[in-house]
Parts: C-alpha cells; sequence; structure tokens
C-alpha cells in the first residue's frame, strides 16, 4: 500500500498526513453540501437574491448567498484538520490564515456587493490590499533577473495575478455549476501537484479543503440551480486558487516562466483577457459594464444548453489542467489518477443533482393546463 501511495505522489504515505487531507477534503464536501439548503432558505427569507434581468438567464428570484456556505465548509475542515493534527496546521499557520483572511475580506466584500452594490474601484481596492496580504507573508513571485528591482517586480506581477485571477473567475460566473466546476477542476489538480512535496502542506490542505466545498456547492448548483456562489463565493475561489497556485517555489527568469503557473486557469484568463479587450474597443468600462460577451454566451448564442455549455468548458478546464500537470513534471500516472478521480466526483454530483431534478418533476402536481 506505502507503495503504491508513493508511486502516485504521496510525499508522505507512511505518515497519517494525507488520510488529514482526505478527512478535510470530505468535511469540507459533507459541511457545504448539507449547509447548502438552510442558507438557501434563509437568503430567500430576507431577499438575499438575484432578480431576473436582460442580462440574467434566471426567470425567478435565484439565492446569490451560496458563497457563505462555501467559506463556512472550508474553514470548518481546516478546524477539523487543525484539531486533528495540530503539529501539522502549525508548520504552515502563517500561510494558511494569510490566504483565509485576505479570503474571509472578499467574502464580505463579495457579499455586500452582491446585496446592495459597491463601486467597482472600491472593490478593486479592497482586492489589492488582500493580493499586498500574501506578499507580506511571502505567498508571491520571486523575479530573479539579477537586477535591484526584482523584488518590486515580484511583488507587482503577484498582485496583477491574484486580482486578475480572483476577477477572471468571477467572470466565468454566468451560468449553473461553471464556476464552481472550474474550481473544482483546478483545486484537485493543484492538490495533486502539491501532494507530492511536504513542503507545500499550507497549499495541499487549504486546496483539499477547497475542492471539498466546491464539490458540496455543485450538489446545488447544478442546471438548474437551486442557489448561487454571487461575487462572494466567486471572489473567494479566485483568491485562493491564485494564492495556493503560488505556493511552489516559483522563480519568475523570463515572461515564460509564468506559463506553468497560468495553465491551470487558462481558460478563466483567456475568457477574462478577450472580455477586457473586446469592451476596450468599444470604449466601455469593463469593470462595470455588464454584457453577454462570455465563452459560455457564445455556446449558449450557437445553441448549446446551459447543461451541455457547462459540461463542454469543464471538460476543456480539466485539460489545460493535465497539460499543466504535466509541464510541471507530474508522474503521468498521478495525471491519470487525477483525471479520473475528478471525472468520477463530477459525475457523480451531477448525476445525484439530475436524480432530484427528476424526482421532484415526477411528484410535483400537474396543473389542470397540463392535464390531457
Amino acid at each position: 500500500m506505502i507503495e503504491f501511495l508513493k508511486f502516485i505522489g504521496i510525499a508522505n504515505p507512511s505518515g497519517s498526513g494525507w488520510l488529514i487531507v482526505i478527512f478535510t477534503f470530505v468535511v469540507a464536501w459533507v459541511v457545504t453540501w448539507r449547509f447548502m439548503p438552510k442558507v438557501r432558505q434563509f437568503a430567500l427569507k430576507v431577499g438575499w437574491a438575484d432578480q431576473p434581468n436582460a442580462r440574467r438567464l434566471n426567470k425567478e428570484p435565484l439565492p446569490n448567498a451560496g458563497g457563505l456556505a462555501i467559506f463556512a465548509g472550508v474553514i470548518a475542515a481546516l478546524i477539523v484538520a487543525t484539531t486533528l493534527r495540530p503539529i501539522l496546521i502549525q508548520e504552515v499557520q502563517v500561510q494558511v490564515l494569510a490566504i483565509l483572511l485576505g479570503g474571509a475580506i472578499l467574502v464580505l466584500v463579495g457579499f455586500v456587493d452582491d446585496q446592495f452594490g459597491l463601486p467597482p474601484l472600491f472593490r478593486l481596492l479592497v482586492q489589492f490590499l488582500a493580493a499586498l496580504l500574501l506578499v507580506a507573508v511571502d505567498i508571491r513571485f520571486h523575479a530573479a533577473f539579477g537586477t535591484a528591482l526584482d523584488p518590486l517586480l515580484g511583488a507587482i506581477l503577484t498582485v496583477v495575478w491574484i486580482i486578475g485571477v480572483t476577477n477572471a473567475i468571477n467572470l466565468m460566473d454566468g451560468i449553473d455549476g461553471l464556476a464552481g466546476g472550474i474550481a473544482f477542476i483546478t483545486a484537485m489538480s493543484l492538490l495533486a501537484v502539491s501532494a507530492q512535496n511536504p513542503q507545500w502542506a499550507a497549499a495541499t490542505l487549504v486546496l483539499a479543503a477547497l475542492a471539498g466545498a466546491a464539490l458540496g456547492f455543485l450538489r446545488h448548483n447544478f442546471y438548474p440551480s437551486k442557489i448561487i456562489m454571487g461575487d462572494a463565493g466567486a471572489y473567494f475561489f479566485g483568491y485562493v486558487l491564485a494564492a495556493t497556485a503560488l505556493l511552489g517555489s516559483l522563480k519568475v527568469t523570463t515572461v515564460f516562466s509564468l506559463v506553468p503557473t497560468a495553465l491551470f486557469l487558462l481558460l478563466p484568463i483567456l475568457d477574462t483577457t478577450q472580455v477586457f479587450i473586446r469592451r476596450l474597443l468599444r470604449q466601455q468600462n469593463p469593470l462595470s459594464t455588464p454584457g453577454k460577451d462570455h465563452i459560455h454566451h457564445r455556446l449558449l448564442a450557437q445553441g448549446f444548453s446551459q447543461r451541455r455549455t457547462t459540461v463542454t468548458l469543464w471538460a476543456i478546464t480539466l485539460s489545460f489542467n493535465l497539460v499543466a500537470m504535466q509541464v510541471q513534471g507530474v508522474n503521468p500516472l498521478v495525471i491519470g489518477v487525477t483525471a479520473v478521480g475528478i471525472t468520477f466526483l463530477l459525475g457523480f454530483t451531477v448525476w445525484r443533482r439530475l436524480r432530484a431534478v427528476w424526482k421532484e418533476a415526477s411528484q410535483s402536481p400537474i396543473s389542470p393546463s397540463q392535464a390531457p
């Protein structure tokens, strides 16, 4: 058993750390899955919902507080991990706390924006400060061009990366299940990479919790969704993924040094880039101008259903992540196991969601207009 675990890339298979990682994933999965209906009920009661309009696809008020349950699932899982293995957590405590603090700030800002609206520049300022928090604890790119400006350049690249990915995930959250699935696939792929190195324990723990929470959320978010994550959840996913992707030894000596890291999040990056360019060419503010110019909107316009669009973009995301793992030098067997694991867990979650939808439909009373 130990030899097999070594073969698939577990850094320390003889210890209990890898069991804690699996348990962290399961706790986040279950807590988010079970807590989400309660959040939905409360959100509908107090009016935390997106109202239908010309830009949105929902036809009735849709609760937008799913990010709160996602955040709660991640925190609960990491608290359990701390209780079971306090020594393991102490070794990476500063980095974990910095990521969670920055994520908590963005959850709060995103939630307020969901309910009341905030100016784009204010949101950008908060994201900038959250990115600086990571730089302060050395979660950053390390420029190595041999100049006195290397530390400053590394900090600038880090801030641009954090803000860019945070907003990219948020902008991808346009149809049911898309952003949550992208977050799950990316978190699982990064988890497979970080699990091979004991020095990346902070990334491994946080990614296990994030992946579990994303999967628990998808149980309620695949079309037709019961609840959406809102800006709170999208900012949290984007920020944490961007931060954990930087926890390895990332030396930037050329522009191409950024490619292996960027490949994990290439679909959101490409989508956001093309949206920004198109809006700038139309002389519109990319940060505040709504529109249907994302990749998922184009697929819908071509006749794809929401489910088909979501699954198609999941598959593209998985392909990019598998390539990224290969570029990182990950063992082909680890890549294969990761691909199978991601596909199985997503397939199981989608099947459970669709089964619940079909059951609801079969039990709903037939209206007089539908009667034969």
